[in-house]
């Protein structure tokens, strides 16, 4: 290695400190490529780049645990009570840096872990949990939002991006300055580019007096650009500019307006796939995903499904139309089992439909509405029918197609039509892992 080499080694070791405090940076292969000097002292010692990073984290016994966490490919955290050389118990913050792939780089933020801290619920603008991998993402978006990177959401339907968002910019030293949420998919093409880029009097029909797009209102603060997937080819060229450039042409100006914002987009597709199907731009993409933070759904934490519930429970019984005292053990089944698509939110809708349904203290599963008594029924149907033949047919077809994929799990997915997470816990279930 030369001069050269290792001083920008150094540099960007310190760059990672000032970004990131604590932290160590993975490639595809779990393999160390970059270490912050806190995590040294953390761990206790001096960090080998190249080294196998399970090896250097865990003890033995712990190794293949952290790596099966790494294979699912989804932001999480986690907890070393032990390690090689370090004399305390500390927690992983895990983000997968190119989410999506087949084998994602991995940004890890470490910290000394506080007793039994990661026990307990915890609220964070707005977001409520008690699930390990969602208190690893919160503690992510704690310092992404130190800086002016930008940043990419990508969660389902009701995940809570906008709350990230939201968290993202009362974080940051942004926070005096305005946040501005424009929904991509909320408008037809030619009144959202109006609407992010303002325009001009007489620039159209009907363009009375000259107006601010989201774009010039968001100066000095956050632009949140929710489904930005949704917007057309034509404009993401245009958006592709001000990104690069911080200067927005109003419809019908002449001369680009100067903007400081800071971007953070969301979506709930694939914006690789998007770019693969040619609806979006790439260039754009590696704009927009420079930090993406992946946010999990809830039927990933089962157990915030009560947390939960009871938080909403005691909301909506502050509106005084009804009070619920108690929730029936059936009422918890159903909930528990149903897989939901719309994730908090949906929650939120199916709470206030069984208060509005119902009466009295206690909260029946008639009360609830119908699709979730069907799921739970058909799940029942499905309980009863396995068979150990089944059960048998099942692991015989995992093996044959692990044992064709020489074992590599996201190839025998594919064989079998299943994602690497449900290929992984049917492996569980099965106890083939």
């Amino acid at each position: 290695m030369t001069l050269i080499e290792a001083s920008a080694l150094d540099i960007f070791g310190l760059a990672l400190h000032e970004l990131a405090g604590s932290a160590l940076i993975l490639d595809g292969s779990l393999r160390i490529v970059a270490k912050s000097p806190a995590a040294e002292i953390l761990l206790g010692g001096e960090v080998q780049l190249g080294t196998d990073a399970p090896t250097r984290l865990c003890e033995p016994a712990k190794r293949a645990d952290l790596a099966e966490l790494f294979s699912i490919g989804r932001a999480f955290s986690s907890r070393l009570d032990s390690n090689a050389e370090a004399s305390r118990p500390l927690s992983l913050s895990c983000l997968p840096l190119a989410s999506g792939q087949a084998r994602p780089a991995w940004l890890i933020l470490l910290k000394e872990a506080a007793e039994n801290r990661s026990d307990g619920p915890v609220e964070f603008h707005g977001m409520l949990t008690q699930d390990a991998a969602t208190k690893g993402v919160f503690h992510i978006i704690e310092r992404v939002a130190r800086g002016e990177t930008t940043v990419l959401l990508h969660g389902e339907t009701g995940a809570g991006k906008e709350l990230v968002a939201h968290a993202l910019h009362a974080l940051s030293p942004r926070r005096a300055g305005p946040f501005r949420a424009l929904n991509c998919a909320a408008f037809p093409a030619n009144l959202l580019e109006s609407e992010l880029f303002g325009h001009e009097k007489g620039a159209f029909t009907g363009a009375h007096k000259a107006t601010l797009g989201h774009m010039q209102l968001a100066d000095g603060g956050t632009l949140f650009l929710d489904e930005v997937a949704e917007l057309p080819l034509e404009l993401q060229a245009k958006l592709l500019r001000v990104v690069e450039t911080r200067l927005v042409l109003p419809v019908g100006g002449r001369r680009p307006v100067p903007v400081d914002v800071r971007f953070v987009s969301a979506t709930h597709r694939s914006l690789r796939e998007e770019v693969e199907a040619g609806r979006f731009r790439a260039d754009l993409m590696y704009r927009l995903r420079v930090i993406p933070i992946e946010l999990p759904p809830l039927r990933d934490r089962k157990g915030d499904i009560r947390l939960l519930t009871e938080s909403f429970i005691k909301r909506l019984n502050a509106q005084g139309e009804r009070v619920v005292e108690h929730v029936a053990n059936e009422t918890w089944d159903v909930l528990e089992a149903w897989p939901f698509p719309g994730n908090v939110r949906e929650l939120k809708n199916v709470l206030t439909y069984a208060y509005a349904l119902g009466e009295g203290p206690l909260l029946r599963p008639t009360e609830l509405p119908t699709e979730l008594l069907e799921g739970r029924a058909e799940a029942v149907r499905a309980a009863a029918s396995s068979t150990p033949s089944a059960e048998s047919n099942d692991r015989r077809r995992i093996t044959e197609a692990l044992a064709t994929a020489s074992g590599r799990r996201e190839a025998a997915a594919s064989m079998l039509g299943l994602s690497r997470v449900t290929l992984w816990r049917r492996m569980k279930a099965l106890g083939l892992t």
